[in-house]
């Protein structure tokens, strides 16, 4: 069974739960593993990027929203996955990247942001309008984050109608875990107040309605709540159902809703299977898959330091260990302890901060070079059981490296899709 996005409530108050994962990364061989899922198997392929990620200002990957849907759209034609199957979604839009800026200037930047959004393709909208701007507090009440988001969705409204395409669908709500997870070790989350999910519900109906929004409030078919899951620099904290139990009875009163997790990386199967079942269906996924790139491609580096004596000794984690310390701005605020905890932490940290530079012409160098070494050779199975257990099906015959990668996330990636199916 295919499921889209507003069969989720639905299927819900059916008694048959689904879910669908959110892949939230720009990574190609993370989008390209989740394309290939949807041409292999038919399922929806929900694909988010951020505000801070892509914007009509280029965001931190240089990428406008066309220029990421047109990534995406290579990459699927690439794989065979029918435009059809895939699902475009931008999160957390609002002010977020200019909120240094005072309040007017920073909408009128997120305006323009979600208005470039619509024009490429993207139908998924989280709107998320909760910062404080230059001369506010941190964080800004229901009432105004409601207004701010009105005034988003009617942006979104518009460009939609002139863009001529379907109109979008809607996430409300930021209680969110920290973009990338926690900087330090944690012991427990607190799951959203109840009261608190009913108050943002209720608060952005009547703000909406005030602005002549109610065909969009039709389309909004989710609240971002925190469940009490996490993830630290070292540590995770899994979902606890029995805590979670009155923030999911609201769903009992909001028959068109679902949740939205964010942060949900690390969870594993029986925490994202009962998250999906306690209604919070949308589960969102990031650095958990470059995390497991990371992972193989280090494993790789290995396998081609033990094989080939002329490729050196782990000189792609050695490259990217030069690149992190000449460039610390991605990660120097977020590790901690000493020197050696935080070269650990550069290369080995849950939040995965190592992300942030693949795309640098250095990482790539090092990448592309393991990739050519490693190319077409047979690689022994000891070494394959040494350095990639449950890989062995790649041992002895000619290798494709990026195979490898892809099928690495894929690994993850099934993870999420057999909880989504509850």
């Amino acid at each position: 069974m295919r499921v889209a996005l507003d069969d989720l409530a639905r299927l819900r108050i059916e008694g048959r739960p689904r879910g669908i994962p959110s892949v939230c990364s720009a990574h190609p061989i993370a989008l390209r593993a989740a394309l290939r899922h949807g041409s292999e198997t038919g399922a929806k392929v929900l694909i988010e990027a951020t505000c801070n990620q892509v914007n009509h200002r280029g965001g931190y990957t240089g990428m406008s929203p066309a220029d990421f849907a047109a990534l995406v759209g290579g990459l699927a034609r690439a794989e065979r996955c029918p435009e059809d199957r895939i699902i475009l979604g931008g999160d957390h839009l609002g002010p977020n990247p200019w909120r240094d800026l005072p309040a007017e200037a920073a909408m009128a930047e997120a305006e323009r942001m979600v208005a470039a959004y619509v024009a490429a393709g993207f139908r998924k909208l989280h709107l998320d309008a909760s910062m404080g701007c230059a001369g506010e507090p941190a964080a800004l009440d229901d009432t105004a984050t409601a207004r701010r988001a009105a005034r988003l969705a009617a942006v979104a409204e518009t460009a939609a109608r002139a863009a001529g395409g379907p109109p979008p669908l809607y996430i409300i709500g930021t209680e969110v875990p920290p973009p990338g997870g926690a900087d330090h070790a944690l012991d427990a989350i607190t799951p959203t107040a109840p009261e608190a999910a009913r108050r943002t519900i209720a608060v952005h109906r009547a703000v909406f309605a005030e602005a002549g929004l109610a065909e969009a409030l039709d389309r909004v078919l989710g609240l971002v709540v925190q469940p009490g899951v996490e993830f630290g620099n070292r540590n995770v904290i899994a979902y606890r159902r029995e805590r979670a139990q009155g923030l999911a009875a609201v769903l009992a009163e909001e028959p068109k809703l679902v949740f939205e997790a964010h942060s949900t990386d690390y969870q594993g199967a029986a925490p994202l299977s009962e998250l999906v079942g306690d209604g919070f269906a949308i589960l969102k996924v990031g650095p958990e898959l470059t995390f497991v790139l990371r992972e193989a491609l280090y494993a790789l580096d290995l396998i081609a330091s033990d094989l080939l004596p002329d490729y050196g000794d782990r000189p792609l984690l050695r490259a990217m260990e030069a690149l992190m310390l000449d460039r610390p701005g991605d990660w120097r605020r977020h590790y901690d302890g000493d020197a050696a905890e935080r070269r650990l932490l550069r290369h080995y940290s849950l939040s995965d901060r190592i992300r942030y530079y693949w795309t640098a012409p250095e990482a790539r160098a090092a990448v592309d070079r393991l990739v050519a070494a490693l190319a077409g050779r047979r690689i022994p199975l000891p070494l394959i059981w040494q350095h990639l257990p449950g890989a062995a099906h790649f041992a002895d015959r000619p290798l494709e490296p990026e195979e490898v990668l892809i099928w690495r996330l894929r690994r993850s990636l099934a993870t999420y899709h057999d909880a989504c199916r509850n």
